[in-house]
């Protein structure tokens, strides 16, 4: 074990995918600079439908700024469904209105008839229904809402057994839970909820925590996916609580590691390690992280799975960036190395740069962990990284240390998480394959 006193560098910065984000030095205000919503109200907007507001310049994103935005209409109230026209007075399309915002615009829908409430719902019966559709029987935890490409911004809705874990970050969402979640019971057989919103998030929208749909209390559940047990955690657990996005990358690595050793880097609840141990036959596995409730949480989803025998794996409570210089200067190397380290780009500009060099500094020392012939399996979960940012990074990477790669594919996680065409950021995960040929 590796004490976190002794961790440098990153100050725990490889530690889970964190449920609670931090405001990193950025002042919060609870208004912005938005246009009048009564003067130089455009010509003809009188016959617009109401409540409204005008867009400056075309735009598909569905997160719309400030600057982007002109007039808006007087009766514009946070949370609203708002009608939303282009610069020549076309109607554009609908989304949730937050002054107080960052993105005071979401849009949910471009063009079309304009929208109501009974489309948001509809809506929601097309998310569910499309996950039920080529959803099989091997798994009841995956992704029932996935936000702005279900066109529904803001809301994040995953499936664990009979318990629905709902995510919320925009104001407009908020306000519709008592009314949204009954019928997403009922679309999905479940009963119980778990609802969270990020502390930082709900002081930017408005959003009083302390108005969650009530329910009954829920700690714990236990999952299936592909015949492996796991322990959903909500108190310790992060974002939702259990990664279904990488629900068929888990199963891809069975195939590849049957008497080899594995080293998990951020192994959070065990999912990789797990499945390496009980369904792929690894040889070897040892799995780090420095979360110490994630550790606690692998540990009990490998007694869960040890009815055929004890799962022999090595969990070590530690840094992965310190644990992988030990290994290099042990002159340990692995048959496979996994690297699922949390979102490490959190922002632009600085932050950019910052979570940038934690990439290439991770897989720098994960790639020397990997013997010649060995399998490298590098994940990326920041969507203000690119596909082709993140594959640069670990090409170069490989490069400056004298290695060849061969790129076997760049995956991403099940069908349960789409990306929008025009929402290049929803594209968040990506999953590196390679074989180290020297």
């Amino acid at each position: 074990m590796i004490d976190k006193a002794q961790v440098g560098g990153y100050d725990g910065a490889v530690n889970g995918r964190q449920k609670t984000a931090v405001n990193r030095g950025r002042r919060v205000s609870s208004t912005r600079t938005l246009p009048s919503s009564r003067k130089n109200e455009p010509e003809g907007s009188e016959h617009w439908l109401k409540p409204w507001v005008q867009l400056k310049y075309f735009t598909y994103n569905p997160a719309v700024f400030p600057r982007m935005l002109g007039a808006v209409s007087g009766d514009a109230k946070s949370g609203d469904l708002i009608h939303v026209y282009d610069k020549n007075g076309e109607y554009f399309g609908a989304g949730f209105w937050n002054a107080s915002s960052r993105t005071p615009l979401r849009m949910l829908r471009h063009g079309g008839e304009p929208a109501g409430e009974q489309d948001l719902l509809e809506a929601l019966r097309r998310a569910v229904e499309w996950r039920k559709m080529w959803m099989s029987d091997d798994t009841n935890a995956y992704r029932v809402v996935h936000g702005d490409s279900d066109g529904l911004g803001g809301l994040v809705v995953d499936r664990y057994g009979d318990v629905l874990s709902v995510e919320v970050s925009v104001l407009g969402v908020w306000q519709r839970l008592d009314r949204w979640l009954p019928l997403l019971h009922e679309l999905c057989g479940t009963r119980r909820h778990v609802v969270q919103v990020d502390p930082a998030i709900a002081r930017m929208e408005g959003i009083d925590p302390a108005t969650a749909p009530v329910g009954e209390p829920v700690r714990r559940v236990r999952i299936l996916e592909h015949g492996v047990n796991f322990e959903v955690d909500f108190e310790h657990g992060h974002k939702t609580g259990f990664f279904c996005d990488q629900r068929e990358n888990r199963m891809k690595l069975t195939h590849l590691v049957k008497g080899k050793t594995l080293l998990d880097l951020c192994c959070y609840s065990g999912g990789f390690s797990i499945y390496a141990k009980l369904l792929g036959g690894a040889a070897e596995v040892t799995a780090v992280d420095l979360d110490e409730n994630a550790i606690a949480m692998a540990k009990r989803n490998a007694n869960i799975n040890s009815r055929r025998g004890p799962l022999r794996i090595d969990f070590v409570h530690a840094d992965a960036f310190t644990y992988a210089r030990q290994m290099i200067r042990n002159g340990r190397q692995f048959d496979v190395v996994l690297l699922d380290p949390p979102k490490l780009v959190t922002g632009r500009d600085e932050e950019r740069a910052e979570g940038i060099k934690k990439y290439r500094d991770l897989n720098t020392l994960g790639l020397q962990c990997v013997k010649t012939g060995g399998l490298f399996v590098t994940c990326s979960c920041s969507g203000l990284l690119s596909v082709p940012d993140f594959e640069d990074i670990v090409i170069h990477t490989a490069q400056r240390l004298g290695r060849r790669l061969q790129i076997l594919e760049t995956a991403g996680p099940g069908w349960d998480h789409p990306y929008l065409s025009t929402y290049p950021e929803g594209r968040y995960l990506k999953a590196i394959w390679a074989r180290v040929a020297s």
